[in-house]
């Protein structure tokens, strides 16, 4: 019997997606398992913003421990054995990349509009 997460017959894998650059991304996306590690990098470029040259992909147990890194481009994702539940972590690798510098989380970088009280006050 298959589990809750896992759709009985199907050759695909529900992951945890997490970011090194944005601590408040996290997504869970199904990927199968015959897609290249190139297919999902460019999966998740489409997803965090982090260009597929730029993305080095680490894959964790569902205990958070590093099983490995997905260093090989060409091989199929199932070649590394993930199951339900486990996490891919990008590690984004450009440092000017759109990630970078919390420009997509902190608000606080973001410049205000202002306005003067007397220019308001010249409003209609």
């Amino acid at each position: 019997m298959a589990s809750r997460l896992q759709i009985e017959g199907d050759a695909s894998v529900l992951l945890r997606v997490t970011h090194s650059n944005l601590k408040s991304f996290a997504a869970d996306i199904r990927f199968s398992l015959r897609m290249s590690v190139e297919a999902v990098k460019d999966k998740l470029w489409k997803k965090c913003g982090t260009s597929v040259n730029s993305m080095r992909l680490e894959l964790y147990d569902d205990c958070k421990n590093k099983l490995c890194d997905l260093s090989d481009d060409s091989r199929p994702l199932g070649f590394y054995s993930p199951l339900d539940g486990f996490r891919i972590h990008i590690i984004d690798l450009d440092p000017s990349s759109v990630t970078s510098g919390g420009w997509l989380e902190d608000t606080s970088l973001v410049e205000k509009y202002s306005i003067s009280e007397d220019e308001y006050n010249k409003r209609s």
